[in-house]
């Protein structure tokens, strides 16, 4: 019986080693063919809920969910508003301080209130979700619930019921009077509180009423119990928004989440006693009328959005640029959206086994990492970069754009030793700005794709300027036709005209230590923060690296406690005050939860950019941005950093992909053929038998003395 016990066992591990090439494919093997987008994200999303979220990795998913009344154009350039939920994008009515109509081309001088007015869509529905559930009575089912209603309850599915409903112009002012609510912190309030008329007395109004009712922890706040002046429904479809002075860039603002709606019955529902305990709240289970609704919410493993069986008539785009139709943008035109009935995000912490499966073909699309750069790009003769002949037999497209981002370094303006107005702090920052070659840094760990920012603003927003004129004369000087990067010489006399001579305090004698926090994980980051104590050590300057997860990163921001740290913008909307009030005073971080993560406080920059945050874009408006950028370049609250250069990979049955750096919408617009995918996957993932013919051929090998010795035994053959 040994003889056959052995050859079971060759068998099972023959089995076995045949498996592995199914084991290959990620996904389960039913789905191959099905109309499935599958990308990856590398952060936990901390808000979902649209009035807390701000940040690009949470916008990935929220933007296909919530819909704001407005969104951008999907093909035209210049980036254009048109209606999403309402009707039409409407013109605001100007009206001066005795409540008088003003023409539609009144300076700002003259226009004490704009009124907007939004007319919305009918038939437009949310996606399923308990809150909107009924009995036979009409009453909710699932709203009021007791604690122990919950016993069974650990996730938004564990509800059986779900119902839909239209939206309503209820829904959006609902919203606007959330970003009041001081218990929600939403980032935007400070903004919106300086133009949305009644928004700062709201605020105050809520706050006492959770005052008075703390000792109801978790307890429903009833938002529309308080009047909101600026900001009314007019009937059922139309409300209207009254706000302080001529702000043309508000219609860019309500196309953001933060005006999506909110309905009041999910508020309600995620109110109730021991929903917040289970993890049952808005920033984890979103309610939106959008195309696609979150059906799998694991940041540790993965999120699934699916589409919404309730979403609204939407169509492809049927103009766009001159040359979108050549290159096949508008073969879909008039067609119904979304196209793409399932998307699944994989967490990828790492950038190499993402590279990896997006040339598996179990990822449609892809960045580049530094360390897959050359694998995929070539420069060619004229100095171009395209796509190496291996990307080009895969059928891979690139696609590129200059991204309307500024990514920095920055100083924590509240700080003892790297804060503060003083000529010794200004000169202590403008020494590390020099240092901190940001030309080395993008030619290292961006292959080039990068412009040295020399102050905040992108090219292509109003303001910018290129050449001398626009050149950060703190850091670097005009040479040979073009802005060169000052000495490290230079640098160092500026840190010993600080105070710190060879990197030394000159009164105590102590080493100068500072300390820079990041979020900065895996062996891509660890090779820039080496690189980023290198770029100290040139100044004797010891950095000390405080290495924390995205989460915790954000709480040290909002309290102060980080000294140094890296951080990026990308546009909202295309104009300048959308970069410029990053370093507005009246926008900090702390103490207003703005997103002045500096904290950087200038009397004459804010009253400079108070006069151009209402402007039209004329020359007297660029003269105020040349003024603001002066001081800023001189405070140097940010060392200035780079604007990226986007690079993009997508399969060869990927459709519809144009890069729009303002718009976060756009999955809606993709299409795939999962046909020609599974094609492709099956073709790229052919296993490699080879090992598997040599294992069994050592299995019977082993065999063959098993074989002999039993045949001896059985017929008593001896030797």
């Amino acid at each position: 019986m040994g003889y056959m016990k052995a050859l079971a066992a060759g068998l099972m591990l023959m089995q076995s080693v045949l498996a592995l090439a199914a084991w290959n494919n990620p996904y389960p093997g039913v789905d191959a063919k099905k109309n499935i987008l599958y990308t990856a994200f590398a952060e936990r999303p901390k808000h979902l809920d649209p009035v807390r979220s701000y940040s690009s990795n949470e916008y990935a998913f929220i933007a296909q969910i919530y819909e704001p009344p407005f969104q951008y154009h999907y093909l035209k350039r210049p980036y254009q508003l048109e209606a999403l939920t309402a009707e039409t994008v409407p013109v605001p009515s100007y009206y001066d301080k005795h409540q008088r109509r003003l023409p539609e081309n009144a300076i700002a001088a003259q226009v004490a209130y704009s009124v907007y007015t939004i007319r919305l869509r009918q038939g437009i529905h949310y996606q399923p979700h308990p809150a909107f559930a009924k009995n036979k009575d009409g009453g909710f089912r699932y709203h009021p619930l007791g604690e122990s209603d919950l016993d069974d309850i650990n996730a938004l599915s564990d509800f059986r019921e779900s119902d839909t409903r239209e939206l309503i112009a209820a829904d959006y002012v609902y919203q606007i009077k959330r970003i009041a609510d001081p218990k929600l912190h939403s980032p935007i309030y400070s903004v919106m509180a300086e133009y949305i008329v009644g928004l700062r007395e709201l605020a105050d109004n809520i706050k006492q009423a959770r005052q008075q009712q703390k000792d109801s922890v978790g307890r429903y706040l009833d938002l529309n119990q308080f009047p909101l002046d600026g900001v009314s429904v007019i009937d059922r479809y139309t409300y209207e928004i009254k706000i302080k002075g001529k702000y043309p860039q508000f219609l860019y603002w309500m196309a953001m989440p933060f005006f999506a709606p909110i309905p009041q019955e999910a508020d309600i529902f995620f109110s109730q006693p021991g929903m917040k305990e289970k993890n049952l709240t808005l920033n984890w289970y979103t309610v939106g009328t959008g195309p696609y609704m979150l059906t799998v919410n694991d940041p540790n493993r993965k999120m699934v959005m699916e589409r919404n069986p309730h979403y609204h008539d939407d169509f492809y785009p049927s103009e766009g640029e001159p040359g979108d139709a050549d290159t096949g943008l508008l073969t879909d035109a008039g067609k119904r959206l979304p196209f793409i009935d399932k998307v699944v995000f994989s967490l990828e912490k790492e950038g190499i086994p993402y590279w990896n499966k997006f040339l598996q073909g179990y990822y449609d699309r892809s960045g580049i990492s530094a360390e897959s750069f050359d694998q995929a790009i070539k420069v060619s003769t004229g100095g171009d970069m395209e796509l190496t002949e291996d990307m080009r037999a895969k059928g891979i497209r690139l696609l590129t754009s200059v991204a309307a981002s500024t990514y920095y370094f920055g100083f924590n303006m509240l700080d003892p030793v790297v804060g503060g107005y003083s000529e010794r702090s200004r000169k202590l920052r403008q020494a590390i700005s020099i240092a901190l070659d940001f030309e080395e840094r993008i030619s290292i760990f961006l292959n080039g794709r990068g412009i040295p920012a020399q102050g905040p603003l992108p090219p292509g927003i109003f303001g910018y300027s290129s050449g001398q004129d626009g050149m950060n004369p703190y850091v670097y000087d005009w040479k040979q036709r073009r802005a060169q990067r000052k000495s490290i010489e230079d640098a160092r006399k500026l840190l010993e005209q600080a105070g710190y001579p060879n990197g030394r305090d000159a009164e105590t004698g102590k080493p100068l230590l500072l300390y820079f926090d990041t979020t900065g994980t895996g062996p891509e980051e660890k090779a820039k923060l080496d690189w980023m104590r290198k770029q100290f050590e040139k100044l004797n300057i010891e950095l000390v690296i405080r290495n924390t997860d995205y989460n915790r990163f954000q709480d040290k921001m909002q309290n102060g406690s980080a000294q140094m740290f890296e951080w990026g913008w990308n546009a909202d909307y295309p104009d300048p005050e959308n970069f410029l009030f990053l370093l507005y005073g009246g926008n900090k971080k702390v103490g207003n939860n703005g997103e002045n993560a500096s904290n950087y406080e200038n009397p004459e920059f804010d009253a400079l950019f108070r006069r151009m945050k209402d402007m039209d874009n004329t020359p007297e408006r660029f003269r105020i941005i040349d003024a603001m950028m002066e001081i800023a370049r001189r405070d140097a609250p940010w060392v200035w950093g780079f604007h990226p250069k986007q690079f993009t990979l997508q399969h060869q049955w990927m459709f519809n992909s144009k890069p729009n750096l303002m718009a976060n919408n756009t999955l809606k617009y993709a299409r795939l053929d999962p046909e020609v995918r599974a094609q492709h996957r099956e073709r790229w993932n052919q296993p490699v038998l080879w090992p598997i013919v040599l294992l069994l051929l050592l299995v019977v090998v082993s065999l063959v003395p098993v074989v002999i010795s039993y045949r001896r035994r059985e017929y008593g053959t001896k030797p």
